[in-house]
């Protein structure tokens, strides 16, 4: 299965860092977020990867482009015309899609305009700002025992996020944006979606986390599956700040490959 991550934003409420780059690939422990995400579902077998790029989508794909550069020692001899050496090469067993899918284009838009690179076929589907230590493999498991069209990760923090009222047998009875009387039950991402999830979706002005959450729910096509560890987005510079002490102090719990 197809890993699929939004990372076209403008990542607004971390302005501070994000007008120079989009926000996934701001960096924890001098690789972007958006690495840590992927390593996460590698360690479960996760190799192909869509990203949905918008704002500044230049820098994501010269990121990849120049990979080696990144992660490996380099030697330029420039008495051999400029020749580039590449040392103790290491690389990603990974397939990376990049896709422009426009600059202003809603969550839901944007999963909507990657559909001929996913195919028929289910895929995964998360955010570009958060990490956590979710078993993908038991997810997956999950979301094959139910036969339903998606299954998000439901996490319990207190922020503005999508709040989830479940009732029987984990299915989403309710969706709907935070409000001050909620509790911390939220939507955090890591999900699982069937193809049929793109009869849910319309044109670029589809957001994900109303319109198509909402149309689930009233269908009852809509699962959550219950993580109680780790999950931590990074909306703003104290929450990037929180990560990069974790990832300094080697005990990131979202590393969950060696």
């Amino acid at each position: 299965m197809k890993a699929v991550i939004l990372a076209g934003g403008f990542g607004t409420r971390i302005s501070e860092e994000s007008q120079f780059k989009p926000k996934p690939m701001l960096e924890i422990g001098e690789m972007p977020i958006l690495w840590h995400i992927m390593k996460g579902y590698s360690a479960h077998g996760v190799d192909e990867f869509i990203i949905c790029a918008g704002y500044k989508q230049h820098v994501i794909k010269e990121w990849f482009s120049d990979y080696f550069l990144h992660t490996s020692d380099i030697t330029f001899d420039f008495t051999k015309g400029n020749e580039l050496i590449v040392h103790d090469k290491h690389a990603e067993k990974w397939k990376v899609t990049i896709v422009d899918t426009g600059l202003n284009t809603m969550t839901g838009g944007r999963v909507k305009r990657i559909q001929k690179y996913v195919g028929n076929t289910p895929f995964y589907l998360t955010y570009g700002d958060a990490v956590s230590d979710v078993n993908i493999s038991e997810l997956t498991k999950f979301h094959r025992s139910h036969g339903k069209c998606v299954t998000l990760t439901a996490v319990g923090i207190a922020q503005m996020k999508g709040v989830l009222q479940i009732g029987n047998a984990d299915t989403v009875t309710a969706f709907r944006e935070k409000g001050e009387e909620d509790g911390e039950l939220i939507n955090g991402g890591f999900m699982v979606c069937n193809p049929e999830i793109f009869d849910y979706l319309d044109n670029d002005a589809t957001i994900l986390e109303q319109i198509t959450m909402q149309r689930l729910v009233a269908a009852g096509e809509l699962k959550s599956f219950c993580h109680k560890g780790f999950w931590q987005c990074m909306d703003t510079k104290r929450e990037k700040d929180r990560l990069e002490e974790l990832w300094i102090s080697g005990m990131a719990p979202w590393k969950v490959w060696e």
